[in-house]
């Protein structure tokens, strides 16, 4: 009689989407406060969507818990960036601030407004540097 092998079955990569937000002309850029391999860096807030969630609920959720502001979820930046040796994708959205809210860093060490001959003033995490390099246009 065969013995049964058991295979697991390939993962989809966990969803990691991160906001673009844009006033003025100029680009949000948070400071990251944790891990300490990360902290100091630069990059877009946003996080994990969760299981149940869209990528633009995930995006409106992290907003409000990162920055306290209420978001409108609008088009793709960039392409999707592979994570974690693939086991994660990076998805950016430009977003719109609602009801005239002002981002806060509730848990960043900082926040910077960026124009795009500012955008290479911070070290950026490897992950947001593609998307850095989309900014320019949108900048403009």
């Amino acid at each position: 009689m065969p013995s049964e092998q058991y295979v697991k079955a390939p993962q989809s990569p966990r969803v990691i989407v991160a906001a673009v937000i844009i006033a003025a002309g100029q680009v949000l850029a948070c400071q990251r406060s944790a891990p300490p391999e990360a902290a100091g860096k630069w990059e877009f807030p946003g996080g994990k969507v969760e299981p149940g969630e869209t990528d633009q609920q995930a995006l409106a959720r992290e907003c409000v818990e990162e920055l306290g502001i209420a978001v409108r979820v609008g088009a793709r930046v960039g392409p999707d960036v592979p994570l974690a040796h693939g086991r994660a994708v990076l998805r950016v959205y430009a977003v719109d601030v609602l009801d005239d809210g002002v981002p806060a860093a509730l848990e960043h060490s900082a926040l910077r407004w960026l124009a795009a001959d500012q955008l290479d003033s911070v070290p950026w995490l490897p992950a947001d540097v593609p998307i850095v390099a989309e900014l320019p246009g949108l900048l403009a």
